[in-house]
């Protein structure tokens, strides 16, 4: 459980730096992204960040010349406190981005992406180059989704914790007719050839969403209701590569984007090892504590769950990822030193005990400090994101902060 919250823990760190990096602007180009793979020397990295702090001597704007070399020292600086790279590489972002009126501050960040890094990239820029470590960020393992009847389909797919619908299709397939005689059977004809061309254009979209990422394909789910959906499995329509990977049909009461989520639900058993689904049965569970007449194992808010962390009661910790709040330390000239809850760091503070002006000594990510104070006590911290109707209540309802407890407190 420990390597999995440490696990847990650095994946949110990256997410989180992640998405403070890419939104950062320059005034010029002046921002620099140096990716660092495992193979490559230090030497030869200083060597190189030697000859681009010499070339920038040649900028025309002053101001961006010093700025390019500011950062350039930075990184150097940085680099030399490291003996070796790490086996998945390094990644260095630093520059001058712009704030309040004509002023700047410089950011730096070093990330250890969570995949390796296969060559050496130094790039300056109005932005910081991001695309490669996007891409890492990106759940690979997918299971592939078919809502179909005769009516519409809709193929979507799901990856990590996301649904994303890839195509949606009507048919032209006629409902009823009130022909008779010979008329009814050259209708009925003229019906099966409409559907089969509606099942054949529904398959070859298939292929061009999912052959391609066939590899990271867990499994094919099929959608609908009725027996539409068993047909078009049993009949073939699938390509061959497809078919195998098919989990099961499954009813639903839709074949829209609705469906697709459906669809997800009622194959829970079958996908246990996703992250949504394993995210929906925490939140699922507890809702069930929270109906219990006396609340039974459950606390939710900030203060409630914090306390029942620090007596070792948690046996699951829920916290959203979009909390986006601060755990700032505080201490006054008076002796008192106070720990508050922010929506974002400040530049000072006061005391919330004599309202004195007081020195900032602490200021972490609260999803940061709630891994740390879970460590002792052997506590399952699970971050949840929106993108499920449970995510977005644990959010909305419970401030993104939840957990369930290992006995009443």
């Amino acid at each position: 459980m420990a390597e999995k919250g440490s696990m847990d823990r650095a994946k949110y760190d990256f997410k989180k730096a992640m998405q403070e990096i890419v939104d950062l602007r320059g005034r010029g180009t002046e921002l620099i992204s140096v990716y660092i793979p495992k193979t490559k020397m230090i030497s030869d990295v200083m060597a190189y960040l030697r000859d681009e702090y010499s070339q920038s001597s040649n900028i025309k704007s002053k101001s961006t010349m010093k700025n390019v070399q500011g950062a350039i020292e930075s990184i150097m600086a940085r680099l030399k406190t490291y003996k070796t790279i790490p086996d998945n590489g390094l990644v260095l972002f630093c520059g001058e981005v712009p704030r309040a009126g004509d002023q700047t501050r410089m950011v730096q960040y070093v990330l250890e992406p969570p995949e390796a890094i296969t060559a050496f990239l130094y790039r300056c820029d109005s932005q910081f180059f991001t695309d490669p470590l996007q891409t890492m960020l990106l759940d690979k393992k997918m299971y592939g989704l078919i809502c179909i009847d005769r009516q519409e389909s809709t193929i979507g797919i799901l990856s990590g914790n996301r649904i994303v619908v890839s195509a949606h299709f009507e048919s032209m397939v006629p409902r009823k007719h009130r022909q008779g005689g010979q008329s009814a059977q050259r209708f009925e004809r003229l019906i099966e050839i409409a559907a089969h061309e509606f099942f054949k254009k529904t398959a070859d979209k298939a292929t061009e969403v999912f052959l391609d990422r066939i590899q990271d394909m867990v499994g094919l789910l099929i959608g609908g209701p009725g027996a539409t959906k068993d047909f078009f499995v049993k009949e073939g329509y699938l390509h061959h590569e497809l078919q195998k990977k098919v989990v099961d049909t499954f009813d639903t009461g839709y074949t829209d984007e609705y469906g697709l989520k459906e669809l997800v639900e009622n194959a829970k058993d079958a996908i246990q090892d996703i992250d949504l689904m394993r995210e929906k049965k925490f939140i699922q569970r507890l809702f069930t504590e929270i109906r219990k007449q006396d609340g039974g194992l459950s606390a939710y808010g900030e203060d409630v769950v914090r306390d029942a962390v620090n007596m070792g009661a948690v046996e699951v910790l829920m916290l959203s990822e979009n909390l986006n709040k601060r755990r700032v330390t505080t201490k006054c000239p008076n002796g008192h030193e106070c720990q508050q809850t922010m929506k974002e760091s400040p530049d000072r503070c006061q005391c919330p005990e004599c309202g004195a002006n007081a020195e900032i000594i602490r200021d972490e990510d609260l999803v940061d400090d709630f891994f740390e104070l879970s460590e002792a006590f052997n506590t399952d911290v699970e971050i949840i994101t929106e993108d499920s109707e449970e995510g977005e209540m644990l959010m909305t309802a419970f401030g993104g902060i939840a957990a369930i407890l290992r006995y009443k407190v």
